[in-house]
């Protein structure tokens, strides 16, 4: 690709050496001036795919924005404001982040310090355009991420708004994992000539998830919820509603779960306090909505669980996209319950899933329940688990420990397996097959990963 050395340079210190192929796709076209549709799965590269021309074009001589990008979520602009503001370091451009939550006037002294390129949510990119102190008649290049969504009935308004307050040619760039029929229609009035870029067919999770589906019993949601999460791994566990979260999160943690919640309501310090967090991994278990459905990422999260379905297909891709990102294994259990497996059959239709619905047994009256783990222990004090509620198939074909029995409800009292220590090699025996979510380690190696994070 013909971008300068700087952005090159900025690309080997983020361990980005070879590109992705919405990457090799999409990224040549926008280098060249097209305007561009691009599609592609969650965890993909599509942040770099418009990033690394938008850093290519504004002139960091120029106190004037000329690139701005707009996300439906205050996370979203987070994240996707660290890969610009990683990739633009070498040209000593200066990014602007906006977005509802915080102070406006910090924003306005922002905007006046004269930065290159904007980021942000497009209520409050509206409100700054209208006080006059966010101005785009120097824009040359304009981002849509998460393209279904922003077009959609609730953001679309304002989006046009947006539109309509450019009015000199400018270069545009549409991404997102789902871009259905509808949105390439509303695109006609805002793109010129554009080149779609299409890296897959039916909006399929990414094949390094394995994907588990769970028929559950009515009332029974919580206990087999509970048993996922005495897995190892981090987790996030997803609601259709603010309240919903808030009792679920309330619920496990009265039952000594570690767990935080994210939800829309959430003022903008507490949102950053929690990602933060769990970003380390302290808490490992996130009870959240559809806001962290995109723009999510944290590339140590094992395990997704769909508590509630969500409301479309295109939703349960962004939801499964947060685990197995970037060529990464992960796994994703959806729960589905009596009332919903007619919403389940036609969503998992459209979508030409085929994993096969695992049935769960629940507990055997006899068997002793397992005490769930305490809030934040020692490397010392935790003890592998490997509860198991469920038998049936899995459809997903990768399941990471296919030699996994059904245990029909009681916790699985499997011998010691001899393994490798993924730090330092040395032979050590574990009570579960190692895959490449729960890898062995010796004591000594343990302790160091568990300081480390």
């Amino acid at each position: 690709m013909k971008v300068r050395p700087q952005t090159l340079a900025a690309l080997r210190l983020m361990g980005v050496t070879e590109p992705t192929p919405i990457q090799s796709a999409a990224t040549p076209e926008l280098l060249d001036g097209h305007d561009v549709i691009g599609q592609a799965q969650t965890g993909s590269g599509k942040t770099l795919a418009f990033s690394i021309p938008l850093v290519e074009l504004c002139d960091p001589q120029a106190p004037v924005v000329q690139a701005m990008v707009v996300v439906p979520t205050r996370e979203l602009a987070f994240q996707v404001g660290s890969v610009i503001e990683a990739l633009s370091k070498n040209h000593r451009l200066r990014c602007a982040f906006l977005y509802g939550g915080r102070d406006v006037a910090d924003q306005q002294a922002l905007l006046a310090s004269g930065p290159q390129v904007v980021i942000g949510t497009p209520g409050r990119l509206l409100d700054l355009l209208y006080r006059g102190n966010l101005r785009l008649n120097e824009l040359k290049f304009l981002v849509i991420d998460e393209a279904d969504e922003m077009f959609d009935e609730g953001f679309g308004p304002d989006v046009d708004q947006l539109f309509d307050c450019i009015l000199q040619r400018t270069q545009v760039a549409l991404f997102s994992a789902t871009i259905p029929e509808w949105v390439q229609k509303m695109t006609a009035r805002h793109l010129h000539d554009p080149v779609i870029v299409k890296m897959e067919v039916n909006a399929q999770p990414v094949d390094t998830v394995n994907h588990r589906v769970i028929d559950v019993p009515e009332g029974k949601k919580v206990e087999v919820l509970e048993e996922l999460l005495r897995l190892d791994g981090t987790c996030v566990v997803f609601c259709r509603t603010k309240d919903g979260v808030e009792r679920l999160a309330n619920s496990l943690s009265s039952h000594r779960f570690d767990v935080a919640s994210l939800r829309g309501n959430m003022n903008q310090p507490d949102r950053e306090r929690v990602m933060r967090a769990f970003r380390v991994g302290r808490p490992r278990i996130l009870v959240a909505t559809n806001v962290a459905a995109r723009g999510l990422d944290v590339s140590h999260i094992a395990r997704v669980i769909n508590y509630d379905l969500p409301d479309s297909p295109e939703l349960l891709t962004h939801r499964l996209g947060r685990t197995g990102r970037m060529g990464r294994s992960g796994e994703a259990v959806t729960l589905v319950g009596p009332r919903e497996r007619k919403r389940w059959a036609a969503m998992s239709e459209r979508l030409k899933l085929t994993v096969v619905p695992e049935r769960w047994t629940g507990p055997v009256e006899s068997a002793a329940r397992p005490t769930p783990e305490p809030r934040q222990p020692s490397p010392e004090t935790r003890k592998p688990r490997s509860a198991s509620m469920f038998n049936g198939q899995n459809g997903g074909g990768n399941r990471p420990d296919s030699s996994r029995r059904p245990s029909r409800g009681r916790l699985d009292q499997r011998p010691l397996v001899a393994a490798s220590c993924e730090g330092c090699g040395a032979a050590v025996k574990v009570p579960f097959t190692p895959t490449a979510i729960r890898p062995a380690y010796c004591k000594e190696c343990r302790d160091l990963v568990s300081i480390a994070v």
